[in-house]
This record gives structure tokens, sequence and C-alpha cells, in this order.
């Protein structure tokens, strides 16, 4: 930033209180003057740090000792020459806000702090400009979670804005951050720091002198200290004490490769044969033409593992081939397949079981197939006879909180489809981003699905989980355009995968919100007042004082306005056009319906108008069933049904004089699809979703407590992940029982080990009930993907649990009624799944489609007799350790035993493409 001197300064000593000097005149032409930032804003002008003043009063002395002077060769030279000095003395004291360079560090320091439920950490903030932040006019903003009991630290003060969203502002007690210093904030948080998700995110820097531009500033979360990490370590279940871990691990044993089923999911019949069958690029392929499209998609995916790509024959062909045949008597998703070395035989009544029988095939190749092309590939001899237990197996992917690119949702299609899930739950609009392109209403993606620094929340939404001031970069910005969508549409319906869209409603709805107030706004001002308000969501004059369970008070549509059934509409039959254009199909939309909290809609002068008017709304509980029943109606009309969160199919009523909800009679005969969520393990909800069955509602059992795959693996502090509703490994969605969720409780939301769940009060599951029990879903939430690694991460192996669940049939160990029988039965069980997953899949996600970066569980180590012995939760990854003190890298020694070597003794296990998971030590004396 350059200053300069203009003829004009009168102005400026009259904002700053002081008397104008006396106009000097020379050949009649008045020399007033004036600071003046040059390419600035008269914000920017008025934003002159204060110091600049002192110099300005300095300027008005030598004008006034000018004055005296007659010559005006003196007068000139000091003209010159005052522009340079004054330049250099603002120079020095305001720079360009480019110019700041900050960075800071967080880390934590201690739970319990003062004894109370609150922790301790410290962020510096570190200047490494080549000027001092000045005491005033700046603010850092981050992502974050919490109060903040003792908000003033250091010259500094933190505060709350909305969602996620807090800032840090010097205090009056503030002299600013030199250059190259730092300030060391002790930031004091309500609740404890439990792990790397804990960490605030997403820092930029905003000066007053330019409010609308973010500065980028770098965060970096050293090692905590080592008695931070020790307090985690001591709690007796902490996964971050190594041995702990092992003692885990111990249940599985090393399963000879050969005994294992080299089908997955497990399926109905398996019977292995003698011999192999030789696959190359000779093999043919034969389908009859209802299945002439499966046998296209098979030529394709042995292309990538072959020379060549077989060919496709009209004619049943003799000798090495592959023969795709009806067979009217399975069942609709339903197959066998038949492998021997004179052929395969995949027979199945519609095209749907021709499909799962081919990835059966697929699963049945050796791993390492998938790695690159060969000449041939032996495949094992088997009979398999199988079909799917539950109709409706999902996996709910949310890309509204964070985005994910279309290259990565094709990526996910193509896992669905090999372990046979069917539905893919788009959550695409939320608080935090609308995701999908509507034509009709262009501003949801224009606005609604851009994130970055805002000072209105006008043209583009707040940052929220770490996605910082920058706007339109990933994963806080970005959106599918109407042909992504399509090309969506059409590749998950070519792997008989139905893609579920949900319009998250009347809450999680702010994405949506602020982009027809934009729409509104510009509409205003053109003048086209009725088009304005046509697809309006909020009221002007509602005061209605709420805030969110995520923090947002601004988030909920008032769905006493028409305009908001006009939205829907809309929205809806765009979301039609582009299934009917892919030729996908579209049975139902999910509208969302949870989380709306109290207070909504109290002040509405537009609710308070509907309520004198419809007899049947007497107060806001009632607008819930107006609004779900306007839905349900709009949706019939367009031949589909309503899904919708638990709360969509509740009444609140009394007990005892209590807030008490039930299953509620309007919807249960219209077939609401729910998909229940709220098993939280001690809140008294853990039979929610039996009681919605048992009441006549078609239920997906979507359980915190077993199938959220966005919360943590275990508890050590290095996992990331959610932990309010427990713990999520691979474990939890494998032994979950689908008709008895009650009995597969084995730990509490903390993660403590229960014996079973009390169940006086509980209700069980009904026959009836059972019958309204349409199937399972997994569900990953996207607060913490700020990357397709760390998406795939918390995806995997977790998913293997939910399609081995969802597809094979009820195991024996979840319905005996001897505790000690079943227990017995359920290791046998899981020793398998853990040892398919660490010899099969796991390597074979290491190079199919590209590879996957599952999860690499740690190893758990047990010092006994002086040598350290190691297990991994996956028989069939490798271990590899170091003794002097480097990190194991996939070269260095194997594990086949218990180490004697003394020291330091750090440990990895590592995947078959060589990719390493997390290190963990001991110390062997």
């Amino acid at each position: 930033m350059r200053w300069r001197l203009t003829p004009d300064m009168t102005t400026l000593y009259e904002e700053m209180g002081e008397i104008p000097v006396q106009k000097p005149e020379w050949e009649g032409e008045k020399v007033l003057l004036k600071l003046e930032a040059m390419n600035t804003s008269r914000k920017q002008q008025e934003a002159v740090p204060s110091n600049i003043f002192v110099i300005c009063l300095k300027i008005k002395i030598i004008l006034n000792m000018i004055m005296t002077f007659k010559s005006k060769i003196k007068a000139f030279h000091f003209l010159f020459l005052l522009p340079l000095s004054i330049s250099s003395a603002v120079f020095a004291q305001v720079k360009a806000t480019s110019d700041y360079k900050l960075r800071v560090e967080w880390k934590p320091l201690q739970n319990n702090f003062e004894g109370q439920d609150q922790s301790l950490s410290s962020l510096n903030i570190i200047n490494d400009s080549d000027i001092d932040l000045p005491p005033n006019g700046w603010t850092l903003y981050f992502n974050y979670s919490g109060s903040f009991p003792q908000p003033d630290s250091r010259g500094l003060i933190i505060s709350y804005i909305n969602g996620d969203l807090y800032k840090i502002e010097p205090n009056p007690a503030s002299d600013g951050i030199a250059a190259k210093a730092s300030v060391n904030y002790q930031m004091v948080r309500s609740g404890t720091i439990d792990n790397i998700t804990m960490n605030p995110q997403g820092f930029y820097l905003v000066m007053a002198s330019a409010p609308g531009k973010a500065i980028p500033v770098p965060a970096t979360y050293p090692n905590p200290d080592k008695k931070f990490l020790q307090s985690l370590a001591s709690a007796s279940n902490s996964s971050m004490n190594p041995a702990n871990v092992f003692a885990k691990n111990l249940i599985v044993k090393d399963l000879n490769a050969d005994v294992l089923v080299k089908v997955f999911p497990s399926p109905l019949t398996y019977n292995t044969g003698s011999g192999e069958f030789k696959l190359y690029a000779g093999t043919r392929i034969y389908a009859e033409p209802a299945f002439s499209k499966e046998a296209s998609y098979l030529a394709s995916e042995l292309e990538k593992v072959l020379l060549l790509k077989p060919g496709i024959v009209t004619l049943v062909p003799t000798g090495n081939s592959i023969v795709l045949q009806k067979n009217m008597r399975l069942a609709p998703e339903g197959y066998s397949l038949k492998v021997s070395s004179s052929g395969v035989v995949i027979s199945a009544s519609t095209s749907t079981g021709a499909f799962y029988g081919i990835q059966s095939l697929k699963t049945l190749l050796p791993p390492a197939s998938w790695k690159g092309k060969q000449g041939e590939i032996q495949v094992p001899a088997v009979e398999v006879i199988d079909q799917p237990r539950f109709g409706y197996r999902s996996f709910l992917l949310d890309v509204s909180r964070n985005f994910q690119p279309k290259a990565e949702i094709i990526k996910i299609l193509d896992l669905m489809s090999l372990y046979k899930l069917n539905a893919l739950h788009l959550h695409f609009s939320d608080d935090e981003g609308w995701r999908v392109e509507i034509p009709s209403l262009p501003e949801l993606t224009s606005v609604g699905s851009v994130r970055g620094h805002t000072v209105d929340n006008k043209n583009n939404i707040q940052p929220s989980f770490g996605s910082g001031g920058a706007a339109n970069t990933l994963p806080g910005s970005g959106h599918y355009s109407r042909k992504d969508f399509i090309d969506i549409l059409k590749y998950a319906a070519e792997r008989h995968i139905s893609i579920i869209p949900e319009i998250e409603s009347p809450g999680h709805a702010r994405a949506a919100i602020k982009s027809m107030e934009n729409r509104y706004a510009k509409l205003m001002k053109a003048g086209k007042a009725a088009e304005a308000n046509r697809y309006r969501l909020t009221e002007s004059a509602d005061s209605s004082k709420y805030r969110s369970v995520q923090g947002w008070s601004d988030n909920v549509i008032n769905v006493a306005l028409p305009s908001a059934y006009n939205f829907m509409e809309r929205v809806t039959d765009d979301l039609i056009a582009m299934y009917k254009e892919a030729n996908a199909p579209l049975k139902t939309i999910h509208f969302g319906g949870d989380e709306v909290p109290a207070g909504v809609w109290e002040r509405s002068p537009a609710y308070i108008q509907l309520r004198k008017s419809n007899p049947t709304i007497k107060n806001t509980d009632d607008l819930w069933y107006y609004y779900f029943g306007k839905l349900n109606e709009m949706v019939k009309k367009r031949g589909l049904y309503v899904s919708g969160w638990e709360e969509a199919g509740m009444r609140k009523t009394m007990l005892d004089g209590k807030p008490h909800y039930i299953a509620n009679p309007d919807f249960a005969d219209d077939h609401f699809q729910l998909n229940v969520w709220n098993n939280t393990i001690g809140s008294g909800a853990e039979d929610l979703a039996h009681r919605l069955a048992n009441g006549g509602y078609k239920v997906v059992l979507s359980p915190v407590s077993n199938q959220y795959f966005d919360l943590a693996y275990n508890n050590s502090y290095y996992e990331p992940g959610y932990k309010w509703g427990g713990m999520v490994d691979a474990d939890k969605p494998f032994y979950f029982i689908p008709f008895d969720m009650l009995k597969n409780v084995k730990e509490d939301s903390k993660g403590n080990p229960m014996d079973e769940l009390d169940q006086i009060g509980k209700i069980r599951l009904t026959d009836y009930g059972k019958s309204n029990i349409v199937g399972l879903q997994g569900l990953l939430w996207s607060e913490n993907n700020i990357n397709t690694d760390r998406l795939e991460y918390m995806m995997l192996p977790k998913l293997l649990g939910l399609a081995e669940r969802a597809w094979s049939k009820e195991p024996e160990w979840a319905t005996g009624n001897d505790k000690a029988k079943s227990e017995e039965l359920y290791k046998q069980a899981w020793i398998e799944f853990a040892n398919i997953a660490g010899k099969r899949e796991l390597p074979r996600l290491s190079y199919y489609n590209g590879g996957y970066s599952y999860r690499i569980p740690e190893p758990g180590l047990k010092i006994e007799n002086g040598r350290v012995a190691a297990n991994v939760q996956y028989p069939g990854l490798e271990m590899r350790y170091t003794t002097d003190g480097s990190e194991p890298e996939a070269g260095s020694k194997l594990y086949i035993g218990p180490v004697s070597e003394k020291g330091v003794i750090k440990v990895a296990a590592f995947d078959a493409g060589g990719r390493r998971g997390r290190i963990v030590e001991v110390e062997n004396r």
C-alpha cells in the first residue's frame, strides 16, 4: 500500500476531531492536504491506525510553520519532499493485508482442568510477518465446538458466531503481536479433548481494513506432551495401551487361507469342487438376451485383469466359457454359480441376480489378480446358491458437510456393487452445503454449494468443519452439475444400485435458506416481488429464537409459508426429470425430518395466521404433522413415497405429565419409510426402531451404536472420528442382530464393555414388526472427511461388516438362547470374518479399482518373559518392526515371532501394497 498527498486534507482533520489549518494559497490556488490510501475504499481510509494520525498532527505543525514563509521556492521544495516523508512513515506503519503471515500451533494440555468438566489447550499464534500485527483491527476465524468459560487470555478474547464458527480478536489489553513474535492463547473449553478430531481447524485472518478478504493461516498440531497422552492411556480400556489392543486381538486365530469361503459376502450355500477354471483372454462369454448388459459388464471387468478383453458370442460356446442363463426358480436377487474346470455357469431369474453372480465370481479371483493384467487366472471350482437376507442394503454418504468429487462417488458405487449393496442414500443437502444442481433454482448451488469467508452470508455460506476462508475450494465447496448427477445415476443403475436423494428439511436446511434469500434479494431489487417470494423459505418478521444441536440459529424452513411447499415441489420435479433422463429408478425421496430445535416458528406471523385458519393446528408441534402430511400428498401424486428420519413418523404426546413420543398413526399405513438412527445406549431410545416397526412403519435399521461409520474406530487419541455415540469398528456392524437389537449391545456409549443391556421396559420386535424391517444401512457423515483418503479410511473395513450382515443369512450365534454357546459360535464366526478380511478382501481392495485407503489397524504389543509379542486384528496383514528408533518401513524386519531385542521396539502393520498403518511402540528393558 502506498500513500500520497492530495489537494484536500481538511476532511481528515475534521474526522480526527482537530481544527484544520489555515488554508495557504499560492498563485491563487488552494492547497488543502489530505492523506488518502491509493486504491482503497472509504472504509479502509477510516481504518487507518491511530499512530498515523500522530504523523498527521506533525504535518499540521509543519504546515503552520510553512505559513510563515513567503518564498514559493521553499514551499515548492516542501511540497516535493513532504509526500516522500509521509509515504515512508505511513508505509512503515500500514501494509497490504497480504503482507501479514500468521500461523498457529495448537496442542491439548490438560483435561479436567481446575477440577471441572473442561479442558485446557494452548493456541500459539505466531506472526511470521516483517511487520507488527496491531493491537486492534483484526480477527482470527476458525471452526470448533463447545463453550469457552474463560474467553479472555493474553490480550485476546474468543467469541461464538454461528454453527461451528468462532473468532478470536484483540481485547482492550492487547499489545498486538510484534513481527517475528507470538502470543500463546490459553484456551479453556467445555468438555474433554480425547482425540485429534477435537482440534480447532480452518484458521484464517481478516483485517478490518479489508473485511472481505480472508488470509489463510496454516495450522500445525504438535504431538501432545507425554503426560497428557498418559492420562488417556491410563483408562482400563484405552487403545493407547498396546497391551489392551493385544488382549483384544487374542480372540483371532490365524486360519489357513485354503479353508476360507472365497465368495463374499457369505453365500447361502457354498461347496468346493475339484480342479480350477482357467480364465484367460480366449475365454468366451455367452448370455441369454435378458442378460446382455451384464455380459458386457463382465467382459469389461475381466479386461481389467486379463491381457485382452474376452469376447461375447451369440451361440452357446463349447470349451472355455462363461455362460449367463435364466432360471426362473431363483429369487429375484438370487443366483447360482457353478465353476468347474470346463467353464462357469451363472443362473438367475433377473438381471439383478445375474449381476450379483458376477460379483461373486469376481471375489473368487485371487486378490492379487486386480494388481494388473495377466495371461491367465486360476479360479477355484465351487458351487454356490445364494440370495440376500434383506432387500434393502444401503450405504448413506454425506456430501453436504464436506464435498466429495464425482470420481469418488463412482469409486464408491463400484465398491458397493462388489459387495452387493443396492442403495446409495445421497445426503446432498444440509446446513453446510447443497450439492446437486437444480436447474430451476440455480442459487442452490451458486450460493449454497460455496463455503468461504462472508460478512453477510448473502453470496455464499460461512466456513464449516475447517473449510477455511477461501471460497470454491474442496472440500467445503463443490457440487454436481446436472450432467454430473445424471452420469452418477446412470452408473449406479447399470450396477443395480438405486440412489435415494435426500432433501434435508425442515431443519438442517441453512444452505437452502440462504440460497433462496439470495434469490429473493435479487428479484426484489428487480421489482419482481411475487417471483421473489415464490420459493422463499424464511419469513423476515419471524422473531422466533432457537439453536440447533449443531449450533445454528437460522437453519429451519418455516413450514407455515406456502412458498416452502412451492420449493419442495420445484426441487422434487427437477430431480424426477433428471432420474427420467438417466433412466434410473426413483421410488422415494428422503425428506429428512430430524433435529428441529425447540423454539422454532413460535413467533412467526405465518404460523399464527395458519393457526387461526386451520383448526388442526393448535401449537407448533402440529406444524410437524401438517408439513409431512403435505409432503406425503405431493409425492403420492408423483407415484413416490416419503422416506425420512425417525422423527417423521413420531407424534408428541404426554405421559404422566411429561412429553412422550409414540409412533404417529397418521402415516403408518402410507408406506412411510423411516431410517431409525437413535438407539444411543443409555438414552432410553434403544428400542425406538422396534416401536416404529411394530407401529406399522417401514424401517431401515440405521443405528448409531453399530452403523455410524463416522464414529472413531477406537478411543486412541490418534484415531479420527466422533465418539458421542460410542465407537464403531468393523466388528460392530458384523455382530449387529437386526431382529434383536437389544441383544447385541456389548458396549455403552463411551466404549466401556457391558455384559448385557437392561431390557426392563423395552419393547421387543414382534413378528409383524419384523415384516416391516426392510433392511440395513451404514452411514458415513462427513464432518471429518476432509479428503477421499479420510473418507475411505472411515468407510473400510466397516463396510465389510455391513455387507455381511445385510446379505448373509441370519447367523446361528444370533438366535440361540444358550449364551455360552452363542458366544463360542460368534467367536468362530468372527475369526473366519477377520481372516477373510485380512487374507482376501483387504488385499483385494489394495488393488481393486486403483486401490482404497482402508484403515490398517495398529498392532497389539505385549512384553512377556523379556520378549515383545505382536498381533494384529486381521491375519494376513504383515507386521514390520525396528529396534533402532527409526520408523518401520515396507523394507523393515518382518515380524514372524516374539522379538527379544532390547530398547524401543516400533511396530506397524502393512497392506499388500506396502501402505503402513499407525506405529505403536514399547520399551523392552
